[in-house]
């Protein structure tokens, strides 16, 4: 009932003003890009409001965890996997804009039964809520719930991914969204760009209830030696642009999670215990005429990753390190093949209970229009080592995804 009346809102928001400006008589007022979606400004510009919606439909066989491939070892899902409705402008001046981000299928909300989260005990809706403010061409404030600057994957939206599902090394260490202060920072000496982006934040994930005194602080540097990416093509992924001159990006970042009470950080399961968190990020992308290579390495480290409660049950963090490859080639037909390698290394501390994972994907996508409108196929293999006693297992799963939105 919640949601089906966050969707009634929303369509009266949207359609009453599109209403109003037709009666008025100023048509010239709505519009159309390919970028922003439908877009709505008054007639004295004194605000602007911008609608897009997407959904992501999608289908994937995958055996269990073993050698066969047999019938009786294997499943099916079939699901809505995301559906977004994005609503961002600006009010009194283009200096200041917002975002506001809603999801509503159940398996877009985060929310997972087994997780018995004391810090968030319902479906998250709200994934975006911030405000910006631009006080120069050089420097953004923002201020709200969205996305930390941590590793490049994560950042990237979910609409403008090359395979049906980011990897398993941006699964096991991403620091996800949280609330509150970021600033980022762009400059450039000649043909040579950095962006400075840091942060301070709650720590606790977005759509919390309570907080702690313990704050996450995040930092990252991105330089692009060769000049800025056409049409912010360094996030997004494929060479969608098919650059005519190699494009090169390369950042670190570092994020300090203090007194973190989940097992992510901003997101996974309570911990019994609170824990200070490191996750450390660097990323390399290249583009060139179609061409794209990318890097990813990401490590998360912690005095002590067990944590007990007072019956005696116990839950840990995830530390350790992985890498992520991937390398595509799109097509003058608009047809592009990537393939990807990744694999999770548990820390020591951990290995008892935790395995090692390398996941091979090949990957097909036609783009109809750009990432707004693409159909995705993957084929992806997945082993597991468990490494004290070196035993394996493994799966296969092959997935079909469409992807429509404005």
């Amino acid at each position: 009932m919640r949601i089906r009346l966050l969707i009634a809102l929303a369509a009266c928001v949207c359609i009453r003003p599109v209403a109003s400006l037709a009666q008025a008589g100023t048509p010239h007022q709505v519009k159309f890009s390919q970028k922003t979606g439908v877009g709505i400004i008054a007639p004295d510009s004194i605000f602007s409001l911008n609608l897009r919606f997407r959904i992501q439909n999608r289908a994937i066989y995958f055996s269990n965890p073993q050698p066969s491939l047999s019938q009786a070892d294997s499943d099916f899902e079939l699901r809505v996997r995301r559906l977004r409705l994005r609503l961002e402008g600006f009010m009194l001046s283009p200096k200041l804009t917002y975002l506001v981000q809603l999801s509503f299928s159940r398996g877009d909300m985060d929310w997972s039964m087994r997780d018995n989260s004391a810090i968030n005990t319902s479906p998250n809706v709200v994934r975006d809520a911030v405000i910006y403010y631009r006080p120069t061409p050089e420097l953004q404030l923002f201020f709200g719930q969205t996305k930390l600057p941590g590793n490049r994957q994560r950042v990237i939206s979910s609409g403008d991914q090359q395979f049906v599902d980011r990897s398993i090394v941006n699964v096991a260490f991403n620091i996800d969204r949280d609330f509150g202060f970021q600033a980022y920072y762009t400059n450039h000496v000649g043909g040579f760009y950095y962006i400075i982006k840091s942060a301070l934040t709650s720590g606790e994930g977005r759509n919390v209830i309570t907080t702690n005194k313990g704050l996450a602080y995040t930092g990252r540097l991105e330089l692009l030696p060769f000049g800025k990416f056409t049409n912010e093509g360094d996030y997004f992924e494929g060479d969608l642009e098919r650059e005519p001159n190699v494009k090169v990006s390369l950042a670190g970042g570092l994020s300090h999670n203090r007194r973190a009470r989940r097992a992510g950080g901003q997101i996974g399961r309570d911990l019994y215990q609170e824990r200070d968190l490191r996750t450390y990020i660097f990323d390399g992308l290249v583009k060139y005429q179609g061409l794209a290579v990318f890097a990813e390495h990401m490590a998360r480290n912690t005095e002590n990753p067990f944590t007990e409660s007072t019956s005696g049950d116990s839950r840990h963090v995830i530390t350790g390190h992985g890498q992520n490859f991937q390398v595509s080639y799109l097509f003058r037909n608009n047809i592009e093949i990537a393939s990807r390698y990744a694999r999770v290394t548990p820390a020591e501390a951990i290995r008892a209970v935790e395995r090692q994972e390398e996941s091979y994907v090949a990957g097909v996508t036609k783009y109809l229009r750009r990432h707004r409108v693409k159909l995705q196929a993957n084929v992806s293999y997945i082993t597991f080592t468990h490494m004290p006693t070196s035993t394996n297992s493994d799966t296969w799963s092959a997935a079909l995804q469409f992807e429509l939105g404005i």
